[in-house]
Order: C-alpha cells, then structure tokens, then sequence
C-alpha cells in the first residue's frame, strides 16, 4: 500500500532531508587523502544529533554505523572503518536522518583531491541522470518514465545501470512502497499523483551492470571492480515540476572553497 503524504508532513519529510544535506555538508569539509571513513562518519553521528534529530541508518535492519561509505567499486552500503582515503578515489556517502519522525535520505559523490578524467565523467553523468530522471518526476508521468530517462542518458556514455538497487518511497519508514528502479520503459509502472514522496538514487556503473555483495554482508560492489557512483534526492511530485525536499545546495558550498 502507497502512503500519498499531506503537505504537512511533505514539509516534516524537508526538514529531514535538507538537515541530510546540512550533514554531508559537514563531512564534505573534512574529505580528503588519508582520512579515516569511520571519522567521518562520526562527524556524522554528532552532526546529527546536535541538531535533536537521529541517525536513520544506525541499527537499521542491523547496519552499524550512521553513513554508508562506499569508495570506488564500492556502488552502496559501505561500512565505516579505519579505512584510510587516498588520493584519486571517489567516495559516495548516503546519509538518512529521522526528526519529527519523518526520514529524510540523500547521497553524494565525492571526488577525494585529484581524481582522473574516467571517475570525473562518471560522477559528472551520474548527477546529471538524477536530474533527468526528476524532470519527469510530475504527477500524470509513471515509475518507468523515471528509469527510462536516467537510463537512456547514461547508456549513451556507455555506463550501465545497477538492477539490484532501486529507490523508493519514503515516510515513517526508510522504506516505503513503490520501488523506484533507475532504469525502465516510458509509460510503465505506478501512475505518479501529488502527495508521493520518493527517493530517486541511480547507481551508475563505469563497467557492467552487475553486483556482488561482500563477506560483511552490506557492502554491494561492481562484479568488474570498475569504479561506481550514487546521487540521491528525495522529492515530493506535484502537478508541474518536481519538489526536491533535499538538497546539494551547502554540500557544494564547501566543495567550491576546497
């Protein structure tokens, strides 16, 4: 059963999401080589917290840690650790809060100091999809227009779209019904009315579409070990445009100082 929100509680779900964004804002100032993930993540945590919200992953079906850190062929679900950055990974970091009991969840992909032109394109095209993929985010438009647009743009540099991992709706649950998969035929799927809230994350792949999960149980990364990146942003679909509740606004205040 789909949960359609009132506007009171798409305003709660923004609170959430752009305190997401305020916290990989926080952690962004502090990416760089030789850097410990798990110190992020505890930036996180205190970021989190300090603002009278709480960590949305942590204990999570189990999940131990506050962010999900996935570095290179690491597509998601990352696990902290005193794994140290260097220089020319790149990182993706998904972040959920709970405040007023309402999630908020949102990821980014992080260049760590001097990338190479291959993971660059790769982060460049990623973004680009999810804004693709929100343009028909609208009310009338369908679960698989969203997929369709995210996958023919990213098809078209030769990048591949994980299957296994989709978005989804969002609420009081982390996870609600409908999954949002980030590839798909134009005119399938859910029809999209105002009052559904959904994360839209694509997965894009340098190398092939295919995924293998590692021995901690979470960690999903690409079966080629060519190198993966994720943007996320929650949204509220309306009649005209797209709603988007998070934002990358003060993330990428920061990555213009560095």
């Amino acid at each position: 059963m789909i949960h359609y929100k009132t506007s009171n509680e798409i305003e709660l779900i923004r609170e959430s999401s752009l305190l997401v964004g305020k916290t990989l804002a926080e952690v962004a100032k502090f990416i760089k080589p030789g850097v410990e993930i798990i110190f992020l993540d505890n930036i996180a945590e205190e970021f989190i917290r300090d603002n009278k919200a709480i960590p949305g992953f942590k204990g999570y079906n189990g999940f131990p840690n506050t962010l999900c850190i996935s570095i290179n062929e690491e597509v998601v679900h990352g696990i902290p650790s005193k794994r140290i950055l260097l220089e020319g990974d790149i990182v993706s970091i998904d972040c959920g809060v709970i405040k007023n009991e309402y999630y908020g969840d949102s990821a980014y992909t992080f260049a760590v100091g001097e990338i190479n032109e291959s993971k660059r394109n790769l982060i460049d095209i990623t973004k680009q999809s999810l804004y693709k993929g929100l343009e028909v985010a609208i009310e009338g438009k369908r679960i698989g227009d969203i997929g369709f647009e995210i996958q023919n743009f990213v098809e078209l540099f030769g990048y591949s779209v994980v299957r296994d991992l989709v978005g989804h709706g969002i609420g009081k649950k982390l996870h609600e019904k409908p999954e949002v998969p980030n590839y798909g035929k134009r005119g399938t799927g859910l029809k999209l009315s105002e009052g559904l809230v959904i994360a839209v994350e694509p997965m894009i792949n340098l190398g092939r579409k295919e995924v293998i999960q590692g021995k901690d149980g979470w960690t999903i990364s690409t079966a080629d070990q060519l190198s993966s990146a994720h943007f996320e942003h929650t949204v509220a679909i309306r009649k005209d445009k797209v709603d988007i509740l998070s934002s990358f606004y003060d993330i990428e205040i920061v990555l213009n100082k560095q």
